[in-house]
């Protein structure tokens, strides 16, 4: 059987028409040279290598994060930022349960304490509580010297909190007339916060009474230095030994100071206080020094400036030698 693609025998027409369409584009030149096979001792450069070699030939141009990775870095900014929350929430939450709990030491009775019983220190002890239960009625530890000579008004069991309220007030067995020395008087003034130094005027400090009036042959205005030195023997119902722990702060104000002094000083005082207002100015402790003349201001003092002038040079001065500045100490007037 004969085949026209195979051995041209016999007729196709449908080939010898393409045949006849595809002559004018035949090759009728030489054949071309093909490449020498490679060596079996020639190095093979793979595909990767090559590749490689190229990225090497090539700029460099600096890596881009893939577009996939940035909601991942979002996620774990998110979950780090949780955790941290999550954490300080819990460590608040364990605060929150402490609070309260929390162990503070407050005195407490080391013996049993029978109702009357004078309380020494050995009958003092310390433990620590629960600082939620402790408030301002509960005897510290650094106050325990307060309570000491003092009689308690009910029993006490041993390892029991102290209170100030089972403890007899000095102020109930005080008596302002034992601190009264022979030939001398105690004398209440009244007084506010701006003429007892700001309220800063306490028992045992020395003062000097400044009186205020009209002077009745002028007519004008007068501030005269009543006493000088005066000794302060109560502020209210406190007294230099009065236990202050054991008085409730609403009653540790005042409103009159009592003042020791002679009986004919009281009397000026008592009518000063009649006639216009007094002042009280605080004294150093250890300031003891009087004037020998009673000081005067009137109106014509503040106006004519000539006094003012001398004093503050000698206020100059002696603030200087207060500072320990090494001026000279001031002459005694």
């Amino acid at each position: 059987m004969s085949d026209y693609l195979f051995d041209k025998q016999g007729k196709d027409p449908e080939v010898e028409k393409l045949e006849d369409a595809l002559g004018p584009y035949g090759y009728d030149g030489e054949a071309p040279e093909l490449p020498e096979p490679k060596r079996r001792d020639e190095p093979v450069v793979s595909l990767p290598a090559r590749a490689r070699r190229d990225r090497e030939d090539a700029p460099y141009r600096p890596p881009l994060m893939p577009g996939f990775r940035w909601p991942l870095a979002a996620a774990v900014a998110l979950g780090i930022i949780a955790a941290g929350l999550s954490w300080s929430a819990i460590k608040k939450r364990e605060a929150d349960v402490r609070k309260g709990w929390n162990l503070v030491p407050v005195a407490v009775a080391s013996v049993d304490l029978s109702e009357g019983t004078v309380v020494t220190m050995e009958m003092v002890s310390q433990r620590s509580v629960p600082e939620q239960f402790v408030t301002s009625s509960v005897v510290q530890p650094d106050s325990a010297s307060y309570i000491v000579n003092q009689k308690v008004m009910m029993p006490v069991a041993a390892g029991d909190p102290l209170l100030w309220s089972q403890f007899e007030t000095t102020r109930a067995s005080e008596r302002l007339s034992r601190k009264v020395q022979r030939r001398t008087r105690a004398l209440a003034v009244e007084v506010k916060g701006t003429t007892s130094v700001g309220g800063w005027v306490r028992p045992n400090d020395h003062v000097d009474v400044i009186g205020t009036f009209k002077d009745p042959q002028t007519g004008e205005q007068v501030a005269v230095t009543l006493m000088q030195n005066a000794v302060v023997l109560a502020t209210g119902k406190i007294t230099g030994t009065t236990n202050i722990n054991l008085i409730p702060e609403g009653q540790r104000d005042y409103n009159h100071l009592s003042l020791l002094l002679l009986p004919e000083e009281a009397e000026m005082v008592v009518l000063a206080q009649e006639l216009g207002a007094l002042t009280f100015t605080l004294r150093n402790e250890d300031d003891i020094d009087v004037l020998a003349e009673r000081g005067r201001a009137t109106i014509n003092t503040i106006l004519s400036g000539e006094r003012t002038k001398v004093l503050q040079q000698k206020r100059f001065n002696t603030i200087q030698v207060i500072r320990g500045a090494a001026s000279p100490a001031p002459e005694q007037q």
